[in-house]
């Protein structure tokens, strides 16, 4: 009985002194995430705002464009290569986006606007903020295809639109750094997770 009150009073101590670490934490990572997307809509001009919403709009149509394009470069060209690199891409994007599914129904942490009425948005997505689903998707397709094809040329540009997608979101104001972070790890974990699929 006594060892089984001093591990409860371990637990306890443990809890007791973690706590408000952690606690704090979340407070000034959420202060932080505040002051973050208040600056970046107090300097938000027009021409910015068009080209952070087409930025942001370009996500899906890459995240399908890229393995589809290898894919019929792999069958015109009989190249298996690139038909594996394909289906290497479509799996990262796809797990991408059931983790970000099941992550943010397990958190549901409400979109910047909701929480802090201070924030204003371009616009008003729907749904829950943490992780960032464009961040964690446009970070796949760059890493699944920079580790397929491992060339400055690819490299590149890959990690830039996917580096400008994510920080459109934040500009837009539908996602906090701390969700648009998530979301690049995310990406790039389940894109690293299954390099055993490219050629």
């Amino acid at each position: 009985m006594s060892k089984k009150l001093n591990r409860i009073f371990f637990l306890l101590m443990v809890i007791t002194l973690t706590a408000p670490r952690f606690v704090f934490a979340q407070f000034a990572t959420q202060k932080f995430d505040d002051r973050t997307l208040i600056d970046l809509q107090d300097n938000r001009t027009p021409e910015q705002t068009s080209f952070f919403l087409f930025m942001s709009n370009t996500n899906q149509y890459v995240d399908v464009g890229v393995p589809v394009a290898l894919l019929a470069g792999g069958i015109i060209g009989h190249n298996e290569a690139m038909r594996q690199n394909s289906l290497y891409i479509a799996s990262s994007s796809a797990l991408t986006y059931g983790l970000t599914y099941l992550i943010k129904h397990i958190v549901k942490r409400p979109r910047p606007f909701i929480q802090n009425i201070n924030i204003v948005p371009v616009y008003r997505a729907s749904g829950t903020s943490f992780p960032s689903g464009h961040t964690s998707s446009s970070f796949a397709t760059a890493t699944a295809l920079s580790i397929a094809y491992p060339k400055w040329y690819v490299i590149g540009p890959s990690f830039l639109w996917a580096g400008t997608v994510s920080y459109s979101r934040m500009y837009l104001g539908e996602h906090y750094p701390s969700d648009v972070a998530a979301g690049a790890l995310l990406g790039a974990g389940s894109a690293v997770s299954l390099m055993f699929i490219k050629k």
